[in-house]
């Protein structure tokens, strides 16, 4: 009964994704601006896009952000989305696989791997599952599981408060969460779901030994809205709804810590936003519900949302004249007043 039940959540969440309503559009990255140069000096056939990502070649600076997993869409859904990360040449995630874990039926709509065979793919589960009996072993399978090049501890207090199954005991984790560093044989990644991630946290998970952070900040998908209505309590899901640090925020304060490797997500939904995170100090970008609703038509509008993407970024960094990434970290991002 548990499986059907959370394929239920799964498809639920699915669906509240896909609702416009669910969306904060709070277009904080339109509060920064570059100088536009007249004269680049660049020819934008020139204009280079592709970096390395854990220690794969990427052909943008663009993940496709962990989103779901462990029902039928789901199946549909990733298979979409590996198919054109691996035609454009991008990073991947997938959902939580816990409940894969424990039901092995749900396993396969996360096998994305026969589809996405030289991206790099991130597995994903809950921190918080470190405190309700998981362990380095489960963290293990779950690599195993898809084949993964990381696995992404999500961190999601807001979430867990307001959703009606919520696991809120988030105490002691840093520890835990260093124990998998330790012993997981490919890179950790931590990663909020929408509320951003402090500079005082990210120092904490450098310290112990993460060299990846995903901000995951304020701006897409409110997690407060959706678990408000699937608690039938869309009142608190709208007072916490705005709940955290904005994205530009978050990467700008993260930017200075070195060792650490910045995803800029959260409201990131288009080519300028790319631009704009990576000027931030972002090294790659996240998007996830733009790619969720390309992804629920078909792979090709997948690849047609990245290569328009992609164009967007390239034609930012040509007007401003930043011929690469590294070059594009250097250009002053004004705030507006």
């Amino acid at each position: 009964m548990r499986s059907n039940d959370e394929r239920d959540r799964k498809a639920e969440h699915i669906r509240l994704s896909l609702d416009d309503r669910m969306q904060l559009h709070g277009h904080f990255f339109d509060d920064y601006h570059f100088e536009h140069e007249a004269l680049p000096e660049l020819d934008l056939r020139d204009v280079e896009v592709s970096t390395r990502f854990l220690n794969k070649a990427v052909e943008a600076p663009l993940l496709i952000s962990c989103m779901t997993g462990g029902t039928e869409d789901a199946v549909r859904i990733n298979r979409h989305l590996a198919e054109a990360a691996e035609e454009t040449g991008i990073a991947l995630g997938i959902g939580s696989q816990r409940k894969a874990l424990e039901d092995p039926s749900l396993a396969e709509s996360f096998k994305v791997r026969q589809w996405a065979p030289t991206v790099p793919l991130l597995g994903n589960l809950g921190a918080v599952q470190l405190n309700y009996g998981y362990g380095l072993k489960e963290c293990r399978a779950a690599v195993e599981m898809i084949e993964a090049d990381a696995l992404v501890l999500h961190l999601n207090p807001l979430q867990e408060a307001i959703q009606p199954e919520g696991q809120c005991n988030f105490t002691d984790l840093i520890s835990k969460i260093e124990q998998v560093v330790e012993g997981l044989d490919v890179p950790v990644i931590a990663k909020e779901v929408g509320s951003g991630i402090s500079r005082g946290l990210a120092t904490k998970l450098r310290d112990i030994g993460v060299r990846i952070v995903d901000t995951a900040g304020v701006g897409g998908t409110s997690w407060a809205r959706i678990e408000g209505a699937r608690a039938n309590d869309a009142e608190i899901g709208e007072l916490f709804a705005g709940w955290g640090i904005p994205t530009p925020i978050c990467i700008a304060e993260l930017e200075s810590l070195s060792g650490l490797q910045v995803i800029g997500s959260g409201g990131v939904s288009n080519g300028l936003d790319v631009a704009k995170a990576i000027a931030l100090g972002a090294d790659l970008a996240g998007m996830a519900q733009p790619f969720l609703v390309a992804a629920d038509r078909s792979t090709e509008a997948v690849v047609e949302k990245v290569k328009r993407t992609r164009r967007e970024l390239e034609i930012s960094m040509f007007c401003v004249g930043a011929k690469d990434l590294a070059a594009l970290q250097q250009v002053e991002l004004r705030h507006r007043v």
